[in-house]
């Protein structure tokens, strides 16, 4: 299933440790540092909320505000 939303693409701390990428097939790829698929998992927005489901199990959420990604305590910016 294709998603269509504004918010597919890569998403960037500032320091640019962390990466998201959002996949237009709803999935996730999070890098971190040297780690290019730290990450994995499928991902859900609604509205200007999004959560995660990693394919190890855990999940989060996060929210879409003002063009910027918080995130976790994170703030990741639209590369």
């Amino acid at each position: 299933m294709e998603t269509t939303h504004p918010y597919v693409g890569l998403w960037v701390t500032e320091d640019g440790r962390i990466r998201h990428e959002l996949l237009s097939n709803g999935r996730y790829v999070e890098a971190r540092g040297t780690r290019e698929r730290a990450y994995e998992g499928r991902y859900e927005v609604t509205g200007n909320h999004i959560e995660y489901w990693d394919d190890t199990g855990f999940t989060a959420d996060g929210d879409f505000i003002d063009g910027v990604l918080h995130h976790a305590g994170m703030i990741l910016y639209r590369r």
